[in-house]
């Protein structure tokens, strides 16, 4: 089964910002070339994206629904309770970032689970681990679609 490139992208990209993999170990999961990884990483700033990755996604969507509650309020103190046109655009930005990092945070999830697990095995038997790293792999493209 191969990916399109967009999946190719995000899975390259899920992988970098959750594991510490060399991009050499990415190109080949994702069955690119390390060329493209590295061309992702510097045109996607993918490295600023790992550092704040520290900040949990639970954290982030905290705050973000902190964001829509304090707007909400504001709207509801007011006679006219109708989010203005400004407001309403902020409001549609908050939800969709919400959603994707909701999205995000179960793909990461996915492959935080899978590596302790690939972890464990792999002190057993490492070629029992290889094994499932590649239906890992499998698994969580098809999670992409």
């Amino acid at each position: 089964m191969r990916l399109q490139k967009q999946q190719q992208h995000d899975y390259a990209k899920t992988l970098y910002t959750s594991e510490n993999l060399t991009q050499k170990e990415i190109a080949t999961r994702v069955k690119v070339t390390e060329k493209t990884v590295s061309r992702w990483i510097e045109k996607g700033e993918w490295k600023k994206l790992r550092k704040s990755m520290l900040i949990t996604k639970q954290h982030q969507i905290s705050q973000l629904y902190d964001q829509l509650e304090f707007l909400n309020l504001k709207i509801t103190e007011r006679d006219y309770k109708v989010a203005e046109a400004k407001e309403a655009d902020v409001i549609s930005k908050i939800t969709s970032a919400i959603q994707k990092l909701e999205v995000e945070t179960s793909i990461g999830q996915i492959v935080e689970v899978a590596r302790d697990f690939i972890d464990f095995v792999r002190e057993i038997d490492l070629e029992e681990a290889k094994k499932i790293t590649n239906h890992f792999d499998l698994f969580i493209q098809s999670k992409m679609k």
